[in-house]
C-alpha cells in the first residue's frame, strides 16, 4: 500500500492533518478530511451564511479531488455534519445540484452537531473517493 497526502492549501498541516490522501493498490481511493468554508490561508468565510458555507465547502472538495485527478464523479461517500440541519436542508439542492451535474449519488450521512471545529462553521463535508 503506497499512500500520498493531497494538499492544494498548506494551512492544514500546521494542523497535524492533510486535506486529502490517496491509498494506492488495486485500485485508489482518496479519504478526504472535513472540507468547510475556508479560505485559502485558513480564514473561515460566509460566517452565518448556510448557502455560502455549502457552495465554498463543496469548491473545497472539488479541489482536493482535483489535485488527486478525481472529481465529485468519483466520490463514494459523503459524511455532512451541520450545526443546523433544518438550515442546510433548505440549502441542501445546492449540494444536491453538484451531486447531480457529476452523475453520481454518493452513499451520504447527515449529523447534527453542536459545534465544528472553527467558530462559525456551520457545514463541514468529509468524502471518500475511488477512482
Amino acid at each position: 500500500m503506497e499512500r500520498t497526502a493531497i494538499n492544494p492549501v498548506k494551512w492544514s498541516l500546521e494542523m497535524g492533518f492533510n486535506q486529502g490522501e490517496i491509498v494506492s493498490g488495486s485500485s485508489r481511493t482518496l479519504y478526504c478530511s472535513g472540507q468547510t468554508a475556508m479560505g485559502p490561508d485558513g480564514t473561515p468565510l460566509h460566517v452565518d451564511d448556510m448557502a455560502g458555507q455549502v457552495t465554498l465547502s463543496l469548491d473545497n472538495l472539488e479541489a482536493i479531488l482535483h489535485e488527486a485527478d478525481m472529481s465529485l464523479s468519483n466520490l463514494v461517500r459523503l459524511n455532512v455534519y451541520t450545526t443546523d440541519v433544518d438550515l442546510l436542508f433548505t440549502h441542501y439542492g445546492l449540494l444536491a445540484a453538484r451531486l447531480g451535474a457529476a452523475q453520481v449519488a454518493p452513499t451520504t450521512t447527515m449529523l447534527g452537531v453542536t459545534r465544528l471545529a472553527v467558530a462559525g462553521q456551520m457545514v463541514e463535508l468529509e468524502g471518500t473517493t475511488v477512482g
